[in-house]
């Protein structure tokens, strides 16, 4: 039985599939990440570790509290961290047996997400005073409605970051440099990651204050694109890669049919980064890469010694790779405020719900087997409830 306690799937151990590679990526989407922390829970369970995890804003987060522990220890500091930051107002206790109807909820979510705008989330963020909007000229620190030092108190307390900056993991997480408007990727492979860099990546304005690193300022790498897929799958050296692409904002949805639901709508067009476009892209490229490697074979040896024929070998490759495509799916009730109602009945649904779409996908098998290498790339899509195997063809 799973910490969580999962009460209507169950995963197995699995073991490591044959891929050179496996990464997990996270996608940004405040509240809503615990949904990543019960997938993680399910890979764990499953015996599928990451050798790389990359994450935007809280999927940063979530990637330090993965790569700064143990193995033993990663589910129970997510779930320690979760519980901080939806720790119910004025000692109020959760009661899960209690059960809500959608009215009901959609009322309670919408005050708790009030109060959290009001006062903050404990352990995460606290308002701002007084707030430099009303007071021009300030520091670029203080440009914000919160601050974000119980943040960095709570990533230091829980995140070894001594063990984030060896090569037990690769860690990467992205955010926007606020200067010159450039996407970086602050990438454990070159740069020595702290809470600074987390931070950075989950800065955005203008709840939160842009974060100082080095002289730069940096704001949430959602700002730019909120998917960390295409930097992982661009990497060198290419490998055979099994990678779990976990999204909190789904690309696709109804007709909005009022204004509430259109900011709604609006929010999940603009995080969900076109994920489905990068891999539909990634598939043409590495098709294209096939194509190249194949008739540069052919070539007799006089050819193949020219520079353009040698820049297109550094191009060409084999390589096959698997994406897992889970999506968070949003109840109706949840409207406007889901990425920042922080209650603990509603993070105890998103994880499991993570939980539970992470066991339905491994129990396809065909998930963890590599595609053949003419066929290069498989992605299976669970955004509606069941395996979607796209189709590969350009």
């Amino acid at each position: 039985m799973s910490a969580l306690g999962p009460t209507n799937l169950e995963m197995r151990p699995i073991g490591r599939p044959p891929f050179g590679r496996i990464a997990l990526l996270l996608q940004g989407g405040g509240a809503l990440g615990s949904y990543q922390a019960g997938v993680y829970q399910a890979l764990t369970e499953a015996e599928l570790q990451p050798d790389w995890i990359a994450g935007i804003s809280i999927g940063a987060v979530n990637a330090a509290l993965i790569a700064g522990n143990p193995p033993d220890k990663r589910v129970e500091r997510l779930r320690e961290f979760w519980e901080a930051v939806s720790t119910p107002p004025l000692g109020v206790p959760y009661f899960k047996s209690v059960e809500l109807d959608d009215s009901t909820r959609r009322f309670v979510n919408h005050t708790r997400a009030i109060g959290i705008l009001m006062f903050g989330a404990p352990d995460f963020f606290a308002p701002r005073s007084p707030i430099d909007f009303f007071f021009p000229g300030g520091r670029a620190e203080r440009v914000s409605f919160y601050n974000t030092g119980p943040l960095k108190a709570t990533l230091e307390r829980l995140v070894d970051f001594d063990r984030i900056n060896t090569d037990l993991m690769h860690v990467s997480v992205g955010a926007v440099n606020v200067r010159t408007g450039n996407f970086v990727y602050f990438d454990s492979k070159t740069t020595r990651i702290g809470p600074s860099h987390i931070i950075a990546s989950g800065s955005l304005p203008p709840g939160f204050p842009p974060t100082e690193i080095e002289g730069e300022y940096y704001w949430d790498g959602g700002l730019v694109s909120n998917t960390p897929l295409q930097y992982v799958l661009d990497a060198r050296p290419r490998q055979d890669t099994l990678a779990f692409q976990v999204d909190l904002w789904n690309a696709e949805g109804d007709l909005p049919r009022d204004l509430s639901e259109a900011q709604v709508r609006q929010k999940e067009i603009q995080y969900s980064s076109r994920t489905r476009a990068a891999t539909q892209q990634y598939k043409r490229a590495q098709k294209l890469r096939l194509a190249v490697a194949k008739l540069i074979e052919q070539l007799p040896d006089e050819a193949r010694d020219t520079p353009d024929v040698k820049m297109l070998e550094q191009e060409a490759d084999d390589k096959v790779c698997n994406i897992v495509h889970l999506i968070y799916r949003a109840r109706s009730y949840q409207g406007i405020a889901k990425d920042f109602e922080f209650s603990r009945r509603t993070m105890e649904e998103h994880w499991q719900s993570g939980y539970d779409d992470a066991v339905r996908a491994l129990q396809h098998p065909e998930v963890l087997q590599p595609p053949g290498r003419l066929e290069g790339v498989r992605t299976f899509d669970f955004a509606k409830g069941g395996p979607d195997e796209r189709s590969l063809s350009p």
